[in-house]
């Protein structure tokens, strides 16, 4: 799997509770084409896909399960984010190093906002341990 700094959502990022990935992903804004009468839209989950990987780079203890968001909003302080997908809850058994989270495996339909980000939701007692790498990939990795 390829991952490219530039679209890094967290890079062995900390999770010891409920937190937004650290990184946010500017798609940029949208303007209106020469000779069009009205400015373009934003859909980047449709036509061709665009793939996300997370990986687990550091064992998770304590807590009881981890979800995972992807979320939108048109500015970058996240005023109000629009979750366009939300995981499973995925038990701590699952949250081991090299562990592939079930993300969809490109970005979903409905981010039609500038800004995207992560957000990862702690259910039970505060890890005290546990990272994660995630981002825009250049391909998913399917074989384990």
């Amino acid at each position: 799997m390829i991952f490219d700094s530039t679209t890094l959502f967290s890079n062995a990022q900390a999770v010891t509770a409920t937190a937004a990935s650290t990184n946010i992903i500017d798609l940029g804004a949208t303007g209106t084409v020469f000779g069009a009468a009205s400015a373009i839209t934003r859909d980047i989950g449709k036509g061709a896909e665009v793939p996300i990987g997370i990986r687990v780079v550091e064992a998770f203890n304590n807590l009881t399960s981890l979800t995972v968001t992807v979320e939108t909003d048109d500015n970058a302080g996240f005023s109000s984010p629009t979750t366009v997908w939300t995981s499973i809850g995925f038990p701590v058994a699952d949250l081991v190093p090299g562990a592939r989270l079930l993300l969809p495996d490109e970005v979903p339909v409905g981010v039609s906002e500038r800004y995207v980000r992560l957000k990862y939701t702690v259910a039970g007692t505060a890890p005290t341990t546990g990272k994660i790498t995630a981002g825009i990939v250049a391909a998913v990795q399917t074989n384990g």
